[in-house]
């Protein structure tokens, strides 16, 4: 049996609350899944649905059966709680400036904005 090349993979989750980067012996092959799995990610975060969670490389899309290669970081993306296109749209429906940091900006009397 021939034995294929390992190298090492990051697995990465985050919660607002706790975030983990872990480091995982990979296999010339694996599949972001497998990777995964391999992790213990899913056991130690029961929450995560692996079917219906989004995951990525290094902040690109990509699906569970991609091969992973050496130094990837496999990242698995929390379900959002609210579309940030859906917020700003119903913002702007309601007449809200924005400031840069996201909150609303009062309008000054002078007239200068």
């Amino acid at each position: 049996m021939e034995k294929r090349e390992s190298f090492e993979v990051e697995v990465a989750y985050a919660k607002p609350d706790v975030q983990v980067l872990m480091t995982i012996e990979a296999e010339e092959g694996m599949t972001i899944r497998e990777v995964i799995e391999r992790s213990g990610v899913l056991e130690q975060f029961p929450e995560i649905d692996i079917e219906t969670s989004k995951v990525g490389i290094f902040s690109k899309l990509s699906k569970l059966d991609t091969a992973v290669r050496a130094r990837d970081r496999i990242e698995i993306y929390r379900h959002l709680i609210a579309d940030p296109k859906a917020v700003r749209k119903q913002r702007a429906a309601e007449g809200k400036k924005m400031s840069k940091g996201g909150g609303s900006v009062e309008e000054d009397d002078s007239g200068n904005g």
